[in-house]
């Protein structure tokens, strides 16, 4: 799998993409694990990200996906690049119920200009893992075009 010249600098700049979304503080989202190709997103189960049945909102679901794994592709660009979203399909295989849900996004496909990745996405109670959908996305790499400050 192609690296980035310095995975340090490209984990930070991933840290730092995060820590501008202001979708994921509203909705109190926390990303504590990223590496090459990989990360996660956290998010507790609280009433603000309910439906009308008392699960997380299949929005919500799929919002933590699309960042999990293109936040995963993120990690293998060079610096002076980002991406974007071009597609994704997820499956809901699961109500997402638990203490918090987990996105676990990993790069399946690396290119230079389209990445192919992947989250799994589990309601966890205690340490009983529960899947609840699976997303596969298309991330288009854009070179020499940073980030907004």
């Amino acid at each position: 799998m192609p690296q980035p010249t310095n995975n340090t600098d490209a984990i930070e700049a991933v840290r730092t993409s995060f820590a501008k979304q202001s979708a994921m503080k509203l909705i109190k989202a926390t990303m504590p694990i990223v590496e090459p190709g990989k990360t996660e997103i956290h998010l507790p189960h609280w009433d603000g990200v309910e439906q009308q049945h008392g699960f997380v909102h299949g929005g919500v679901v799929g919002m933590i996906a699309d960042s999990a794994a293109g936040y995963a592709a993120m990690t293998l660009v060079p610096v002076d690049a980002s991406v974007l979203t071009v597609e994704y399909k997820i499956n809901m295989v699961a109500p997402a119920t638990g203490d918090k849900l987990v996105a676990r996004g990993r790069v399946l496909r690396p290119g230079r200009t389209l990445i192919i990745t992947t989250a799994e996405i589990f309601g966890v109670t205690g340490t009983e893992e529960k899947l609840c959908a699976i997303m596969q996305q298309t991330i288009m790499v854009m070179h020499g075009r940073a980030e907004r400050k």
